[in-house]
């Protein structure tokens, strides 16, 4: 698997003089234009020479909640070899932003880099492109000033611009202006059902303290049964024959045991809590449904987003199958439902030529460990956290798909037995994950399930009994093999 790495890590860095403080210039000449400060900065001349520059004229952006540090970063009219910096601060607002986009793009600066800080990044990121600068943003950890130097904003922002210019720093993945506001919706919807989960566990706590153990024989509360019963205790129904006479379809035979579990002391203030309860449960459904048809429109107003045209030629590809859109076909794959293609499609995009491969697409949502190599040793290090509604859609994905009859089902079950489940998990998520990545990089394929029998019928049946005699006869048996004869 092929991964991105920083081809210039480490590659002329200057690691400070051996004669100046830590953190400091070696040589500076200072310079205005005009005998005045330019912007709140001055003009500064690094001695810096014969190093080689990749890109000519550079900026960084190090952010903040209210303001920002700016260096810029040019070669020197004159002198060759030389470069320029000049540093100043600017406000968070939008008018300042826009006033410095306009000066960097009159400047003719070729590369914009802002350090990914909390969300404060956003509004430097979307104005600087909107004005048509190339903007990088990239990843704090990436960029870390080298330990033992002073830590100041100034000095993050001229460091940043520096590897900006040598090339040594690496892109984030930041979508388009529609999958950004599809991501918007669809976190949020994931967030409403984690909010929703969290009041029907403090229903659940509220029945507890009731003494109502509704919960230990209805696996869903709040299915049909569940609401038709607490309705009724908060109506003020306390009788428990007559609220397990609610109960519907197969939860009628168990009606004995709901007489047991619905014998409590449900009171006044129980019944109060738990409408409470209720009515905000019912509000954030109703708000995760709204969702779901909002997000709906906006992928259909994706035009990428939709089943590709016919061939021309009249020669499909598979001709069983019919264009799909790309939420049909990632539904098609096993453990992924409708909101977990719409997640998936928010998150990574449909272009994916910002991921070359499938491996970089794991790499980047951290599905693979880390190697950590030294000397003759070598081991695998932390994944690392990766996008947490990805990671969080692709587990869930993987631990349905473990329990079908499928090839994903029987990848699982073979890895568990020798990795244990949370490794095993984590490979079926990147299966998952190769898997879509080929969907969307090829608009015309289609999922097809390998089968649960795959690796039963691509084995070396030679091999294998040659592997099983040497086992049997190690426990001391003697093997004669005859040929079956097929019926």
């Amino acid at each position: 698997m092929r991964v991105a790495h920083c081809c210039y890590e480490h590659a002329d860095q200057n690691f400070g003089s051996l004669t100046e403080a830590p953190g400091q210039p070696g040589s500076i000449v200072l310079a205005s234009v005009g005998g005045a400060v330019v912007n709140g900065g001055m003009l500064e001349i690094d001695a810096e020479a014969g190093e080689e520059q990749l890109v000519e004229r550079v900026a960084a952006i190090d952010v903040a909640k209210a303001s920002a540090v700016v260096c810029v970063r040019v070669a020197h009219a004159s002198i060759t070899g030389r470069r320029v910096r000049r540093v100043w601060e600017v406000c968070s607002t939008t008018n300042a932003i826009i006033a410095l986009a306009e000066q960097l793009a009159l400047e003719q600066i070729e590369r914009v880099v802002v350090e990914s800080t909390s969300d404060y990044w956003r509004p430097f990121v979307y104005l600087l492109e909107a004005r048509g600068l190339t903007v990088w943003l990239v990843n704090a950890s990436q960029v870390k000033q080298v330990p033992g130097r002073p830590k100041t904003d100034k000095l993050d922002a001229v460091w940043l611009a520096k590897l900006n210019e040598r090339g040594m720093l690496r892109p984030s993945f930041v979508p388009p202006a529609e999958i950004r506001r599809l991501r918007d919706y669809t976190r949020l919807r994931v967030d409403l059902i984690a909010d929703r989960t969290r009041q029907v566990q403090r229903l659940e706590k509220l029945l507890e303290d009731a003494l109502i153990k509704l919960s230990t024989v209805v696996s869903d509360i709040l299915g049909v049964s569940g609401r038709a019963m607490l309705d009724a205790l908060i109506a003020g129904e306390l009788d428990p024959q007559a609220l397990a006479e609610l109960a519907r379809g197969r939860m009628r035979g168990k009606r004995a045991a709901l007489v047991e579990a619905l014998t409590g002391r449900f009171d006044n203030h129980h019944a109060e809590l738990a409408q409470m309860l209720l009515d905000e449960i019912d509000a954030l459904t109703l708000k995760a449904e709204r969702l779901t048809l909002r997000i709906d429109q906006l992928i259909a107003e994706i035009p990428a987003a939709q089943a590709p045209a016919a061939d021309p030629g009249g020669h499909p590809r598979d001709p069983g199958s019919r264009p799909l859109s790309v939420v049909a076909r990632l539904d098609e794959i096993t453990g992924i439902g409708p909101n977990a293609a719409h997640v998936i499609v928010a998150e990574v995009g449909i272009d994916m030529t910002q991921f070359p491969t499938p491996g970089h697409l794991v790499s980047w949502t951290k599905l693979c460990p880390r190697t950590i190599q030294s000397g003759p040793k070598s081991r695998p290090g932390k994944a690392g956290k990766g996008n947490p509604y990805l990671r969080r859609v692709l587990g869930e994905a993987a631990i349905a798909a473990s329990k079908t009859d499928t090839f994903l089902g029987e990848r699982y079950r073979r890895l568990v037995r020798r990795r244990g489940k949370l490794k095993a998990l984590v490979a079926v998520a990147r299966s998952i994950l190769v898997i879509v990545w080929h969907l969307l990089a090829d608009p015309s394929s289609r999922y097809r399930d390998l089968g649960a029998d795959f690796y039963t019928n691509h084995i070396d049946r030679q091999r294998k009994t040659r592997q099983l005699i040497r086992q049997l006869e190690a426990l001391g048996h003697t093997v004669t093999l005859d040929t079956a004869i097929a019926a």
